[in-house]
C-alpha cells in the first residue's frame, strides 16, 4: 500500500510537471530555446522521483512556481496586466525567477528539489550576465551522482564558458557529454552545441561534425538541423 501511495504522488507531480511545460511552450516566444529544453528536461527528472513526505510535496509545488516565473511572458510596460505575471524584460524576469528558484534552495535542503533549484539558480544566473556565480553554481550542479541532472549541469557550464571566452573548457565538456550521453542531453545535442562552437573558428571541424550527426541518425531532428548548419558553411 505504501508503495502504491508514493507511486500516486510521484504520477501526480510528473503530471504537475507536465502541465507547467505545456504553458510555458504555449507562451514560447519570449523563452529562449534554452529554457524550453531545461523546462522538459526537468518533466524527464522528474519521472524519477519518490516523494516520502509532505515537506518533499511543497518543494516540488515551489519549483512549479518558480517554472512559471521563469516562463512568464514579457510585455511592454504600458500593456493591460493579464491574469498571469508577466516581465518587461528578459533580465527581469530572470532575476525574480533566479530569486525563486535560491528561496527553493535554501528552504528545501537536501532534497532532489533543492538539486533541481539549484541547476535553476545557476541558468538564470547565466540569464542576468552572472557569470561568476553561474559558473561556481553549475560546477557543484555538474558534480552531482544524478546522471541526467549532472548532464544539464555541465551543458549549462559550457554556455557559461563560451559567455566567459573559455572555449577549450567549453569542448572538453561537450565532448565528454557525447562520450557519455544521458537522456537529457543526447550525444547529438552535445555534438550541434560543439559544432557551433567550432564553426566560428575551426569550420572544418564543424563541418566534420555536422556530417557524423547526419550519418549517424539521417531522419532526426538533429540530423536536419545539421544538414542546415552544413549548407550555411559551404561558400
Amino acid at each position: 500500500m505504501a508503495y502504491t501511495r508514493q507511486q500516486l504522488k510521484q504520477d501526480k507531480f510528473a503530471e504537475t510537471a507536465k502541465d507547467t511545460v505545456s504553458w510555458a511552450v504555449e507562451h514560447q516566444k519570449p523563452l529562449a530555446t534554452a529554457s524550453i529544453a531545461a523546462l522538459v528536461a526537468l518533466v524527464i527528472l522528474a519521472g524519477g522521483w519518490i516523494y516520502y513526505n509532505q515537506r518533499d510535496q511543497a518543494a516540488g509545488t515551489e519549483i512549479g512556481a518558480a517554472l512559471r516565473i521563469y516562463g512568464a511572458p514579457l510585455s511592454p510596460a504600458n500593456a493591460p496586466k493579464p491574469d498571469y505575471s508577466t516581465f518587461t524584460s528578459a533580465k527581469e524576469r530572470a532575476e525574480a525567477a533566479r530569486k525563486a528558484f535560491q528561496q527553493v534552495q535554501d528552504k528545501y535542503p537536501h532534497t532532489r528539489a533543492a538539486e533541481v533549484a539549484r541547476y535553476f539558480v545557476g541558468v538564470t544566473s547565466l540569464d542576468v550576465g552572472d557569470t561568476a556565480t553561474a559558473e561556481r553554481v553549475l560546477q557543484q550542479v555538474a558534480g552531482y551522482r544524478h546522471q541526467d541532472l549532472a548532464a544539464l549541469g555541465k551543458f549549462a557550464l559550457a554556455s557559461v564558458y563560451r559567455a566567459e571566452n573559455k572555449d577549450a573548457e567549453a569542448i572538453k565538456l561537450y565532448q565528454e557529454l557525447a562520450a557519455h550521453p544521458a537522456s537529457t542531453v543526447p550525444k547529438s545535442t552535445a555534438q550541434l552545441e560543439l559544432a557551433a562552437l567550432y564553426q566560428q573558428k575551426q569550420p572544418e571541424e564543424a563541418a566534420k561534425l555536422y556530417t557524423q550527426i547526419q550519418k549517424d541518425d539521417p531522419n532526426s531532428p538533429a540530423a536536419q538541423a545539421a544538414a542546415t548548419r552544413l549548407a550555411s558553411l559551404k561558400p
